[in-house]
């Protein structure tokens, strides 16, 4: 299981109210929000976030008993931003868009200094093909965190993928890779850079 992006505890570990997600499910409701406001216990969330942590560490393909340690966190703190976050990555690796885009948009209002929720949020948002939107999710992480590479990684590979790529937008993005990114990013961004130099000599 992918975890923060993240990882589901490695790179969005970090995550008020929810807001629903423009053109995801509009009518849909949290799942938190015909609950009563429970007594909050953040010390035993946090206990039970890192179980969660721990158990997806030693068995990632466990979700359901990973669902159960995060669904527990939150009905002692509901406002417990990283179990948010992890929620919904959980259901982003499910398929489930909808709910994985509440969790974020939970844990993208509860850890407003982090950009993990945002790029989490994105990836959610382009895998249920709204680009637009997924591209201001990414831009609202890089404002939150300037040069923040998952993002920057993320965006690119979104510009990359339109019929005409912007090369103002993309070109920056793709040099920043190139010197920041891993060997793969690196040679992915490489190529992008050849692919758009190709295409713009062909247009003139």
């Amino acid at each position: 299981m992918r975890m923060i992006v993240h990882s589901l505890f490695a790179l969005a570990l970090l995550l008020a109210s929810f807001a629903p997600l423009s053109g995801c499910g509009a009518g849909s409701r949290s799942p938190y929000l015909n609950r009563s406001e429970p007594p909050r216990n953040p010390l035993r969330a946090q206990e039970l976030h890192e179980q969660a942590t721990r158990l997806a560490e030693r068995e990632p393909e466990n979700h359901e008993q990973i669902e159960k340690l995060l669904r527990e966190a939150l009905a002692a703190d509901l406002y417990h931003g990283p179990s948010h976050n992890n929620l919904g990555i959980l259901y982003l690796d499910a398929g489930r868009l909808y709910e994985a885009a509440s969790e974020f948009e939970w844990a993208r209002k509860l850890m407003p200094g982090h950009p993990a929720p945002r790029v989490n949020l994105a990836m959610t948002l382009e895998r249920a093909g709204k680009a637009d939107e997924a591209i201001a999710a990414y831009d609202a992480a890089l404002a939150v965190y300037q040069g923040y590479l998952p993002a920057v990684q993320g965006k690119a590979r979104l510009l990359a993928r339109a019929i005409e790529p912007d090369d103002e937008a993309l070109r920056p993005l793709l040099e920043e890779i190139a010197l920041r990114g891993d060997e793969r990013w690196r040679e992915w961004a490489m190529r992008e850079v050849t692919r758009l130099a190709r295409t713009k000599s062909t247009r003139y």
